[in-house]
């Protein structure tokens, strides 16, 4: 499948300082990639590059086989910032129609952008009366002239609500559904954990981890914590079958590497009627997060 996104050995300097160095990835049709990062890690340098706002000192990014800041990769990708602004006298179907001349398209369409991003009733209400979520979706409406190839979205939930987030990642499901590709930065790692096919983290311009939550999560062999529930009676017997069990009212707290999780679980199962339940804990994306970046800036 051709990538809709490619980048390859990107390096970007100002000065004496190196923003990215050897940074490869791609993001194919359909996909959803998270970019993880501190603050000063690469990501919004990143993100200008692919934008064709500033240039790579060395390396080559494609979009949709052009270049960066080409007309044709200015027609294939979208950009949504963490605060998108717009006039609050403007209704939001009176904004989207503005933004639709200056692209040269079709005014009717506005109405339909603000229906695909749950707007369709409050199309008519000024944008100062809006709530932050709906000024997002707003801004999403814009991204989505001209039907982008790519999405590139900066903290895009940053400051909504948990509805509104839940709504918003369903936006973009919908949207990667249909073959959009999404590259999103978010500090939000529990919501972006579950919204996502795959992960990259920068740390100090370097690309130091990608893949899936479950391959990283091999990777990193981090414990897995396991909480096994005892039959009444069997607690202590259980502990002393499970090393390092810790038992607390009846439940057992116990953990094992993610290499000695199956036996650990194959020994739990044998324990049958003795227990009633089971809960699996693996490790977190923060916790994969931390991991990552403190072995890279080691």
């Amino acid at each position: 499948m051709t990538s809709t996104l490619t980048i390859s050995a990107l390096t970007k300097r100002f000065g004496e300082v190196a923003a990215l160095t050897g940074v490869s990835l791609s993001v194919a049709p359909g996909e959803r990639v998270a970019l993880l990062g501190h603050n000063g890690a690469g990501k919004s340098t990143l993100m200008k590059i692919i934008l064709g706002l500033i240039p790579a000192t060395s390396g080559e990014v494609t979009i949709c086989d052009a270049a960066p800041g080409s007309p044709a990769a200015r027609r294939a990708v979208a950009y949504l910032p963490e605060n998108a602004a717009f006039h609050p006298a403007l209704t939001g179907l009176e904004q989207i129609r503005h933004y639709l001349a200056l692209r040269g398209e079709e005014q009717g369409q506005a109405m339909r952008l603000l229906e695909m991003v749950g707007l369709g009733k409050a199309a008519r209400r000024r944008i100062g009366t809006y709530s932050k979520g709906m000024r997002q979706r707003v801004g999403l409406a814009q991204a989505l002239i001209g039907n982008p190839r790519l999405l590139v979205l900066d903290e895009p939930t940053s400051g909504l609500d948990p509805v509104s987030r839940r709504e918003f990642y369903v936006l973009l499901d919908n949207l990667a559904a249909q073959g959009a590709s999404i590259l999103l930065s978010s500090h939000a790692l529990t919501e972006v954990e579950a919204r996502t096919d795959r992960i990259v983290i920068l740390s100090q311009g370097r690309l130091v981890a990608e893949g899936s939550l479950p391959d990283l999560r091999r990777r990193a062999d981090l414990p897995v914590m396991l909480h096994v529930t005892a039959r009444n009676g069997y607690g202590a017997d259980i502990a002393r079958l499970l090393p390092g069990a810790i038992l607390v009212d009846g439940a057992l707290h116990l953990t094992c590497r993610q290499s000695a999780k199956l036996e650990t679980l194959g020994t739990i199962a044998g324990l049958g009627e003795k227990i009633t339940d089971l809960e699996v804990l693996p490790p977190s994306l923060e916790d994969l997060y931390a991991h990552f970046s403190q072995a890279a800036a080691q």
